[in-house]
Formats: structure tokens, sequence, C-alpha cells
């Protein structure tokens, strides 16, 4: 098994990137999300990989952090969800906003990936549910947001999360949201605020 590669990024494309490995180039399929997180061409990378072998095929899955590559490993245990599928819904929502529309039961939010209808998004929802923890995932994520303060704890964001998901918005665009402005604040409600006016 390929845990990662790491080299240099040689070439960008639509939904792969080549990495060369002295003098080797990978092709690794990644979620477009991804992709444009990517530094220069050139620059040395290091992608944590999933190798998927079929009859007629070996295909390499890479994401930026073994959190990432975890995920995809659990979206691609479900039962109609293969590693192109996985993909898609990654390069739909981030890990976190996918987290979050799997413990809230957001279809919607999941279904909006290209090829993955109604059914299997709820299908995803029952066989993950079980298997993420929301409060882990907001504890782990407040220390991400860029001059976040300790103020700021992974509770209020869960609370002004759920506030908004009542409010009627989806759960995906809600996490969103909440992250991005809830290091500016010290409450629920001026998260709640800001929140708003982000959303508008």
């Amino acid at each position: 098994m390929i845990s990662y590669i790491r080299g240099e990024l040689a070439a960008v494309e639509k939904e792969k990137i080549i990495i060369d490995v002295q003098g080797i180039g990978y092709g690794i399929f990644m979620p477009e999300s991804s992709i444009g997180l990517l530094p220069q061409t050139g620059s040395t990378v290091k992608i944590y990989t999933y190798l998927n072998v079929r009859e007629d095929a070996m295909q390499l899955f890479g994401f930026l952090t073994r959190d990432d590559l975890e995920l995809f490993r659990l979206l691609i245990g479900v039962s109609g969800i293969g590693p192109k599928g996985g993909l898609n819904i990654l390069s739909r929502l981030t890990a976190d906003e996918l987290r979050f529309a799997v413990m809230s039961g957001d279809a919607k939010a999941i279904s909006a990936a290209p090829g993955i209808g109604k059914k299997t998004a709820e299908k995803v929802i029952i066989e993950l549910k079980d298997k993420l923890d929301i409060e882990d995932m907001l504890n782990r994520t407040a220390d991400i947001v860029p001059d976040a303060g300790d103020n700021v704890s992974g509770e209020i964001e869960s609370e002004a999360v759920q506030a908004l998901v009542a409010l009627g918005y989806g759960s995906a665009e809600s996490l969103r949201a909440v992250k991005s402005v809830s290091h500016e604040c010290g409450t629920v409600e001026e998260v709640l605020k800001a929140a708003l006016k982000y959303l508008f």
C-alpha cells in the first residue's frame, strides 16, 4: 500500500495532479477543493493516498491531510459509493462540512455532489452517523481558524451552527459561516449576528 507520496508538483489538471518522484510521474486524483489549495507547480508536496485496484486499472486518490483520507475511506465503505463518488462529495463539501451534514441529517447538501442522489445521500447519513463525532470536529477545527482566540469554544460554535440550521440554513453553509466569523466573537449571540451578516 502507498500511504503517501512526497515529491515535486509537476502538473495540475482538473481532477488530477502529477507528482514527480525521482523521475517517475504519479497521477493522483484529488478533490477539486484540495487542488485549489496546492502550492505553485514546482513546489514540493506531500499527498496522503489511497490506492484503488480494479481489474482494468490501478488508481491513486490523494488528500492533503490524513483526516481527509480517513473520511474518504469511510465514504467508500458506504454501499453504492465508489472512489469517484467519494471524490465528488469531498469536492463539493469540505471534510468538516460533510461531517456536519451527516450529523444534522442534511441529505440535500450531500446530494448536491455530482452523481449522488437523494437515496445515496441518505444512506451516507445512516451509515456514517455513528462513526463521526461532531463535538470532536468542532473542537479540533477551532485550532485551524486563523487568529482564533481561546475565548471561542467548540460549544459556542456548535450552538451557533445549530441555531442557524433551526433558522432554515443548510448545515454545510451554517458551519462555513460560523467558522469564518467565530474568531471575531466571544459569545453565541455575537457569532450568530456575524454569521448572519456573512450569509447575507
